[in-house]
């Protein structure tokens, strides 16, 4: 295990570099991005197992998420708690080389398409996802999920339970309007019109760029009427998502049973997989980019688990089992060096399969082997 400490900013996103196995972007806030500063950290990985800060980069608000530009070695993206986002070039100082700005409230996560990696993705608390060109200021598109007026509103008193103090603090002085948030959005790495969001009405949203806005998305609610905080694609299987959320809950969902239940009119499509554990909302879900079958998530538990998907059988076929039926409900490791929330966490794309990093809330990065023992 390999650690640094960003002393005075608390992590929200983070993620390996695409071209080089040694360097990590840290998004930053100070005051647990709460108020104040943020900070890029651009982290080098020497041979001698020695992370050191290479770079770094002062913003006027915090940092909650970091994509790299998949056609430039050299570019980080950022989402800004002021609505904007900002490119930075890691060989420069102090200044992004380009700001995008149209969300009215704080943008939450960033995303570059990893095949048509020409464009990338935003998502906000405004409730809205936009399409951008590195080359332009203005958004190429906007997608709105649909109206989701008749989402069944949770029991504050249940809310209260089953988030923490200090995210409840996060949330104070918001309106109800904030469960409209959508807190993440990705393109699928299998189509590059695909993009997948979730939100803090507990919808999943499935949009497809080339249709018309009406005929686009497809929505269905993932947690219990509670937020949705985290999605991700399966690198291999290209129906299989995953999404974590307020309800302790990481689960898995199959989007051809989704559209086909959508079409049959149920509201409420089936799991794949449920996968219990955490003790307290689950903050992120990431697929492993060298097996099908595993998956790390982090959470206000402090926590990092990693799974094993046991409802995947051999040529991408389900073998009809689920991790209830396993006695450790297929967790096959917990990493618990943390001390805060934990929010960020990425695999490594480079050398020995299952490598992965993580960042949270008591400042520390730590890089750390998530296969141990399997």
């Amino acid at each position: 295990m390999l650690s640094y400490h960003m002393n005075g900013y608390s992590g929200y996103g983070i993620q390996y570099s695409p071209f080089f196995d040694d360097t990590l972007a840290v998004a930053t806030g100070s005051n647990f991005g709460l108020v104040g500063n943020g900070k890029l950290f651009i982290l080098r990985i020497a041979a001698n197992g020695q992370i050191a800060e290479s770079n770094s980069f002062l913003t006027i608000d915090g940092l909650f998420d970091v994509a790299w530009n998949e056609l430039n070695e050299n570019q980080v993206l950022t989402a800004q708690g002021d609505g904007s986002l900002r490119l930075f070039d890691v060989n420069l100082q102090k200044y992004p080389v380009a700001i995008f700005k149209e969300h009215q409230r704080e943008v939450f996560s960033c995303s570059w398409n990893l095949l048509h990696k020409q464009t990338f993705l935003s998502s906000s608390w405004d409730g809205t996802v936009k399409v951008w060109s590195p080359s332009r200021q203005q958004s190429l598109n906007t997608l709105i999920p649909y109206s989701t007026n008749s989402t069944h509103i949770c029991d504050q008193n249940v809310l209260k339970n089953e988030i923490p103090m200090s995210k409840q603090l996060m949330q104070q002085n918001r309106s109800t309007s904030n469960r409209d948030c959508i807190y993440q959005a990705l393109y699928s790495p299998h189509d590059p019109n695909i993009v997948i969001s979730c939100s803090g009405n507990s919808y999943v949203s499935i949009f497809d760029i080339r249709q018309p806005a009406q005929t686009s998305q497809q929505q269905f609610i993932a947690h219990k009427g509670l937020e949705a905080l985290s999605c991700d694609f399966n690198k291999y299987r290209p129906y299989v998502i995953a999404t974590g959320g307020v309800d302790k809950m990481v689960k898995t969902w199959d989007l051809r049973m989704i559209r086909q239940s959508l079409l049959n009119s149920r509201s409420s499509p089936v799991t794949t997989n449920e996968m219990q554990g955490h003790s307290l909302a689950v903050r992120k879900v990431a697929w492993s980019p060298h097996h099908s079958n595993k998956l790390l998530s982090t959470s206000y538990d402090m926590t990092c688990r990693v799974w094993h998907d046991l409802s995947d059988g051999p040529n991408g076929q389900y073998s009809g089992k689920t991790n209830n039926s396993d006695p450790q409900r297929g967790c096959r490791m917990i990493f618990s060096k943390h001390t805060e929330f934990v929010f960020g966490a990425d695999w490594s794309l480079w050398g020995e399969p299952g490598y992965v990093a993580t960042a949270g809330w008591d400042g520390h990065v730590y890089a750390w082997y998530a296969l141990a023992g399997q």
